[in-house]
């Protein structure tokens, strides 16, 4: 049974819809409101507070604590100098991705890593013999992310003993609000301009009541799993379980994905040192990957057209969908689009799609299968670049 994050007895009253899912073990609001458009647009808009306390944390502490992380991931983690947070995925030996996150450098000889999966076995083994301590410390941490153009509007008006108008992206710092200690990164799960903030369990009522209260003229509000499905779609984001499948959890061989099939390549530094999958992924490299990551962009005039042919308008608006769907092109099926939604502020229908590499270059035409009045039907689409939404406050 689910129980509750830090958070829940301030965020649960103001669920209206009811509308709780299982997030590893705990309960996560899918929709505050009945329906998720203003949680949404407070992401977009105005600012956004999502309660990602069930995320795993582990944290690596000792001499060898950045030796293990760099042996664990496939970037060269050497260059996360204190202060700095990186993402990567780490893989087996095989080059497979077991799972991806973020790796936060909170000093000399302590980093934590964020997780989608259980993962403290696979980190022990893999710093046996170093003078290192694994830790997990997923349940001695609140994590609540504040995301939106007035993130930091807000967020100045809470924590001190740091300069926040000179955290840049994907860097982190220690300070403090009004009932204890803080750790705020400059990262995020929206594309935007936002924050995630670290605190102990005992800190987060404390910490929801500044943020309320700092962002009541800027329309601040908490936003559920709905809204920031959309959002992490438009911001050209991986999913676990989603948009691929961890290697530890496949059934059968071609279930799995290396980093290159992933769109990940950018990740894998294969000369800085012998990482975990480093050989397999330099034969992969040599040889190429047979899959390419992508967004996939409806043309609107034939989806359209689809729904007009049965009397009905595009009935395309609402939730995210993450039920894979085929992708076709002169008729074959060339690969799936794993996440899908009509975007909002784009007011665009697109896609996170894994293809094959000779039909993935960008501007290639494809088809995408939709399921209309129970019949499978045929809408084209585009390759495009991603993230499809990047606005610049998310980097200023």
């Amino acid at each position: 049974m689910p129980i509750p994050t830090p958070f829940h007895s301030y965020s649960a009253p103001l669920c209206e819809s009811y509308q709780w899912r299982d997030w590893s073990g705990y309960l996560a609001a899918s929709s505050y409101e009945i329906i998720h458009d203003r949680e949404y647009y407070a992401i977009r808009n105005a600012a956004a507070m999502i309660d990602v306390s069930p995320l795993f944390k582990y944290e690596l502490r000792g001499p060898d604590a950045l030796k293990l992380a760099d042996r664990i991931m496939t970037r060269d983690i050497t260059q996360c100098t204190p202060g700095r947070v990186m993402y990567s995925p780490w893989c087996d030996d095989d080059g497979f991705v077991i799972d991806d996150g973020t790796i936060s450098r909170l000093d000399e000889q302590r980093l934590r890593i964020t997780a989608a999966h259980p993962n403290l076995a696979w980190f022990q083994d893999c710093g046996m013999g170093m003078d290192v301590t694994i830790t997990d410390v997923s349940s001695d941490l609140a994590a609540l992310a504040l995301q939106g153009p007035n993130a930091r509007k807000v967020l100045r008006q809470v924590v001190n003993g740091f300069d926040l108008d000179g955290l840049k992206y994907y860097r982190l710092a220690h300070g403090h609000f009004s009932d204890g200690p803080i750790t705020v990164s400059r990262t995020g799960y929206t594309g935007d301009l936002g924050y995630e903030l670290w605190v102990s369990p005992q800190l987060a009522g404390p910490l929801w009541g500044r943020l309320v209260q700092a962002g009541a003229g800027y329309g601040i509000q908490p936003a559920g799993m709905l809204a920031l499905d959309i959002a992490r779609i438009e911001a050209g984001l991986l999913l676990i379980d989603v948009d691929y499948i961890s290697a530890r959890k496949a059934l059968i061989h071609d279930q799995k994905s290396t980093p290159f099939d992933l769109g990940l390549s950018w990740t894998v530094d294969l000369e800085h040192g012998d990482f975990i999958g480093r050989r397999a992924l330099q034969r992969v490299k040599q040889r190429g990957s047979p899959w390419k990551f992508v967004g996939l962009q409806v043309n609107w005039e034939s989806l359209e057209a689809l729904f007009n042919a049965v009397d009905l308008a595009p009935q395309v608006a609402g939730p995210a969908s993450r039920t894979a769907v085929p992708v076709y092109k002169h008729g074959r099926q060339i690969g799936q689009a794993t996440s899908h939604t009509f975007s909002p502020i784009l007011k665009k229908y697109i896609a996170l799609a894994t293809l094959e590499a000779p039909f993935a270059a960008t501007g290639a035409q494809v088809e995408m299968e939709f399921t209309i009045e129970y019949v499978h039907r045929r809408a084209n689409a585009r390759v495009v670049k991603t993230p499809f939404y990047n606005p610049p406050q998310k980097r200023a």
